[in-house]
């Protein structure tokens, strides 16, 4: 099992405020992708501390003999500490007010791999008939397609799509989606900030895994969103066998 990851400012964008970081635990992969939001800097600092937070909550709650409902509680409560964190900080400097962050994740060992996330960045499986999304938009745009007020067509262009009804660090707790993909022979994984599933397509981002060299991927869908114009900063991890 093996991690590729990388980030990029893009075209059009002052600040990188995304962040990312794979780490091996035994021989299970942990991965997390965050997108900043908030002032000067504070959306930068919000991603940051969300990724520092997890990776500490995490690697001090684990061991080998947790069991998968453990496992998933303990992302929950990675995601809690970090939300705590920054929601304080952001009420200690007025600077930082209304700084938050997305926050998807993903632990994979051998036989399972359990998904969190909050906001919209996103968790894919990849097979070999293409990409298939894990996790829900915590958006606005998603929340009047699941009401039926808007067709999906329309939530791809919608105006308040990056307008978040869920982050990590906005308000003093956090509701967290959790997803357990369990699987026999071989698991890939792509975790990414909206800089590339918000202006890529699904069939776009598959086509380029699919044509890319495998030490390369990340690279390439970085050169894929850069592509369609660099509006935004992207990141991506990629967890595969």
């Amino acid at each position: 099992m093996r991690f590729r990851f990388g980030t990029d400012i893009g075209l059009k964008r002052e600040e990188n405020q995304d962040a990312v970081r794979c780490e091996y635990f035994g021989h299970n992969i942990l991965a997390v992708v965050c997108d900043g939001m908030g002032g000067e800097r504070a959306g930068k600092e919000a991603s940051h501390i969300a990724i520092n937070e997890f990776f500490q909550r995490f690697s001090d709650g684990y061991s080998e003999s947790l069991g998968d409902d453990d496992i998933r509680k303990l992302m929950i409560s990675s995601i809690s500490a970090a939300n705590s964190v920054i929601y304080t900080r952001a009420r200690l400097d007025f600077k930082n007010f209304g700084m938050g962050t997305t926050c998807v994740a993903a632990f994979v060992n051998s036989k399972a791999a359990f998904i969190a996330n909050v906001g919209d960045s996103r968790a894919y499986l990849i097979s070999d008939t293409g990409l298939h999304p894990i996790t829900t938009d915590h958006n606005v745009a998603a929340l009047l397609y699941e009401q039926g007020k808007i067709t999906k067509e329309q939530m791809a262009t919608h105006p308040q799509k990056h307008m978040l009804t869920r982050a990590v660090g906005v308000d003093k707790t956090v509701l967290t989606d959790t997803f357990h993909l369990d699987y026999e022979d071989k698991i890939n994984l792509l975790l990414c900030s909206d800089g590339l599933s918000g202006y890529c397509s699904d069939d776009e981002i598959y086509d380029t895994i699919s044509e890319a060299d495998p030490d390369g991927i990340a690279d390439a869908l970085i050169k894929l969103a850069n592509g369609k114009g660099g509006r935004d900063n992207v990141t991506v991890a990629i967890v595969s066998d």
